[in-house]
């Protein structure tokens, strides 16, 4: 079997994964807090784990893998949408989720096992609170009911910081109530017109942290294999669900590894709405196709921080059009199966370095570009779309790749010209013909002629 390595951020190094139960692979990934439409960063998160996901699923069987990737839809940030733009919490909620799953489908990220949102599981945060004071780790003060940090000696663990360090580098409420301006809430009072659920503590709602806690314990277990998200998350947010999950059921280790992807920069810049380089998922979609920045994402390793520009974006389309033209020079090779190549997988199990897998998808299709018998042609192709199908790429069909996004009204306008320049040609009306393929030439569209007929791709 594969021996797969990943860099654990809770012991700051690389480390050989060992799952708790090779039978049932468990792995748990922050999704997104749906109040408004997808951004980069929301997107990148959801690529790299569905690699790792495939990754799994092909070296312990899809059968044994259980991948869960939560909804947060109560929220302060919906709360505060909902006072913005005057809709509903339930109508911002629904429609932002529905977006985020239309960016997802584009994108070609599968859908987790479980998509919970939290607002199911509000009675498995209420018993995780009670475990809590039980226990003591949590008090009551102010109508809150708050974690005491304090009762917890391993806090600060798994970002490796003193108390000094994490108070420094956070933006922590300091409140009287307080023990230590470190604890966090685990519930808190809601008014009539907020979303509330009745608890033993009055009217109330969850603080973030302890969501992800219920929802993995609840899907996964008190133990499991993969924690993932960004590493803007490490602090507080995983830090917190780690104290609170440990407190609960004591003797149990939560996550056994911390899997975080790299910080997203634009230009070199971090993304942010006041630099004004704040760019959503559909706003670069509406410019350039969906797979282009899948592959883009890819490009860096997922542990480092990534740097969106739009010439590399550029250079990604450029990579797919050359992967889609071989693919289309040899549309008529049957399709047949393989399996992933063992060296592409080595650089996935190698602590997913996908560079180094995308390296091998460019050997691939000059293999397929120089193969010339029938049998050499059918081998390099599976192996080609096998290879890629690891990275989730290449699946789109070559020639709707090339035609792009077009509408149909746009599409039957292109066939009809190129119709009409066919009818010209038949009548030897060379100057028609020519005019009309410099016409589409000018759109960007490039016609290709052969014997069965005349096709047409963008440029």
């Amino acid at each position: 079997m594969t021996q797969i390595y990943l860099h654990n951020t809770l012991k700051n190094r690389k480390q050989e994964f060992i799952p708790i139960d090779s039978n049932n692979v468990r792995m748990y990934v922050c999704g997104p807090t749906v109040y408004d439409k997808a951004h980069l960063g929301n997107a990148k998160t959801p690529v790299v784990y569905d690699v790792l996901y495939r990754l799994l699923c092909h070296v312990y069987g899809r059968n044994h893998v259980t991948y869960v990737s939560n909804i947060t839809d109560v929220d302060d940030k919906i709360l505060n949408k909902h006072k913005e733009i005057g809709k509903s919490i339930r109508e911002i909620t629904e429609q932002t989720y529905n977006w985020y799953i239309e960016d997802m489908a584009k994108l070609n990220v599968q859908a987790p096992n479980y998509r919970p949102r939290a607002t199911e599981y509000i009675a498995d945060m209420i018993e995780l609170v009670k475990k809590l004071l039980e226990n003591g780790h949590a008090y009551e003060a102010d109508k809150q009911v708050l974690f005491d940090v304090d009762s917890m000696p391993q806090y600060g663990t798994l970002s490796g910081r003193s108390m000094k360090e994490m108070l420094a580098g956070a933006r922590v409420e300091v409140a009287d109530y307080k023990k230590n301006p470190a604890d966090f809430i685990l519930w808190k009072p809601s008014d009539a017109d907020q979303p509330g659920w009745d608890s033993p503590w009055g009217y109330g709602r969850p603080g973030w942290h302890l969501e992800c806690s219920a929802m993995s314990s609840k899907l996964l277990g008190n133990d499991f294999d993969i924690h993932g998200g960004g590493s803007d998350l490490i602090f507080p947010h995983h830090e917190n669900e780690l104290a609170q999950s440990c407190g609960a059921f004591p003797g149990t280790h939560f996550a056994h590894y911390w899997v975080h992807t790299g910080m997203l920069m634009i230009n070199g810049v971090k993304m942010s709405k006041s630099l004004g380089n704040f760019y959503t998922v559909d706003e670069i979609l509406a410019k350039y196709p969906a797979e282009a920045l899948r592959l883009l994402f890819l490009t860096t390793h997922y542990h480092q921080p990534f740097n969106f520009t739009f010439e590399g974006l550029e250079q990604a389309k450029g990579i797919l059009d050359k992967f889609y033209n071989a693919l289309l020079k040899n549309a008529d090779v049957p399709a047949a199966k393989a399996e992933p190549s063992e060296k592409l997988i080595a650089a996935l199990a190698d602590d997913l370095n996908t560079p180094l897998a995308l390296s091998y998808l460019h050997e691939d299709v000059n293999l397929l570009n120089k193969a010339e018998t029938p049998e050499e042609k059918t081998c390099a192709k599976a192996q080609f779309l096998a290879d890629a199908e690891m990275l989730g790429l290449l699946y789109n069909e070559p020639l709707a790749w090339f035609k792009g996004a077009n509408s149909s009204d746009e599409t039957a306008e292109i066939e009809a010209l190129i119709a009409q320049r066919a009818e010209a040609k038949k009548n030897k009306d060379w100057v028609s013909a020519d005019t009309i393929r410099n016409q589409l030439k000018d759109r960007g569209i490039i016609l290709e002629d052969s014997p069965a007929g005349t096709t047409w791709k963008r440029a």
